[in-house]
């Protein structure tokens, strides 16, 4: 080889031997979940496991949070790189309104995830067998920060009850919202999350305590109304939590994977790519994971646009309905 083609050749050879460590290069992921009793908290736990487990180079954490707008809040402040949220609060902080006025957030959505269930939850001893029993009576519609407190308000203006002076309202997580109805703090609390929430079922097996869920899917068709098509009607059916004898119909919304346009199209191909192949896995932290499925990547599904790197991801194995 002639002396003069030397440095280009190694220059070259240099380039293509970086170049697949370049992909591996060292990154850290910080994930907004949720409290501690509800169900992002695990997911968000076993998310972070996944990742550092299966790339090298890449490290991620499981943050405790008030739950989707903090999470949206910390993504749009460039604190997180990733977060779980539910569509309803995803769609305000893209357009920038309610809790997020005035700061729009460029959320990407990466994957749609499991249905998020609304739980109103009381026990036999309150007395309170419907929707309109609640007027007058000390409730918790959700901690700060969380989605729970957007759709607790949105029910509760659908069926009719006015939160601010039909209700005397208290701010606390799940966790926290079981504690004080055992003791006698809170008359009943709305959460909204997976089946089944730890905390909820902890209600459940409390001894000499009868689980009582209130019946609230008729809000569905007015939230839809005042707030695009964001919900559906479901059903928590009898036996999910201990002590439960009957099907609970409810109103439920789509959780999501969510991230900002600022995340490279490769990392978050990468990312896609891990919680679908290691599903399995990922519902060994908790079963909702197996939710997770190719025919719910849909545009119906979340007003957030897909991250093109997730796009990727869906047409390479067949699905294009993602767009």
């Amino acid at each position: 080889m002639p002396a003069f083609l030397k440095p280009v050749m190694l220059a070259a050879l240099a380039v293509a031997v970086a170049g697949p460590a370049a992909a591996q290069e060292k990154r850290s992921f910080a994930i907004g979940t949720g409290g501690t009793g509800g169900v992002y908290y695990p997911l968000g736990g076993g998310l972070a496991n996944l990742l550092t487990k299966y790339v090298p180079g890449w490290s991620a954490t499981a943050e405790v949070t008030g739950g989707s707008v903090d999470n949206l809040k910390l993504l749009g402040a460039g604190k997180s790189e990733l977060a779980l949220s539910m569509v309803d609060v995803g769609l305000d902080a893209l357009k920038g309104q309610d809790k997020f006025k005035g700061s729009p957030v460029a959320v990407r959505t990466l994957a749609v995830l499991y249905p998020n269930r609304m739980h109103v939850v009381s026990t036999e001893a309150q007395g309170i067998k419907s929707f309109a029993d609640l007027k007058g009576k000390r409730v918790s519609t959700g901690s700060p920060g969380s989605a729970t407190e957007v759709m607790a308000f949105r029910v509760i203006e659908a069926m009719g009850l006015d939160k601010d002076k039909d209700l005397r309202r208290e701010r606390l997580g799940v966790a926290e919202s079981v504690n004080a109805l055992k003791d006698g703090k809170i008359q009943a609390f709305f959460w909204v999350g997976g089946l089944p929430t730890a905390a909820v079922t902890d209600l459940g097996a409390t001894p000499g305590v009868k689980i009582k869920m209130i019946d609230h899917a008729q809000a569905v068709a007015g939230m839809n109304e005042k707030y695009g098509p964001l919900y559906a009607g479901g059903t928590i059916p009898a036996k999910t939590y201990p002590n439960q004898d009957a099907d609970n119909e409810i109103a439920v919304v789509w959780n999501v994977l969510v991230t900002t346009d600022k995340l490279p199209d490769d990392v978050a191909y990468k990312i896609v790519q891990i919680i679908f192949e290691k599903r399995a896995e990922w519902a060994q932290v908790h079963k909702e994971a197996l939710s997770l499925e190719m025919k719910n990547q849909l545009a119906a599904n979340t007003p957030m646009p897909f991250h093109p790197g997730a796009i990727k991801y869906f047409e390479e194995k067949g699905h294009k309905a993602a767009r």
